[in-house]
């Protein structure tokens, strides 16, 4: 699968699959991203695109050096499931 990626041009994090383009819109604040809504393409859910989209995002925000704050249920969930990503929430 390819890698994450910041497209700061549509303000959203985006994965590559073979079935389409899957991402997750944000907002910026000084200190924090604001992930507002996931989307992935219909066809492909439930195989952990989504997962595998936020882990990324979730990657590069840490290494941006930013907080993020879920505005996203798919996003409070995988926060609430993986607490080696505690130290991000803002």
């Amino acid at each position: 699968m390819a890698a994450v990626r910041d497209n700061r041009d549509h303000n959203r994090f985006e994965l590559d699959t073979e079935g389409g383009l899957a991402f997750a819109n944000y907002r910026r604040t000084p200190a924090a991203v604001i992930i507002t809504h996931t989307e992935t393409p219909r066809a492909l859910r439930g195989r952990g695109i989504a997962s595998a989209l936020v882990k990324g995002a979730l990657e590069l925000i840490r290494a941006d050096g930013r907080k993020v704050i879920a505005g996203c249920g798919f996003v409070v969930d995988y926060l609430n499931k993986h607490p080696e990503y505690a130290d991000l929430a803002g």
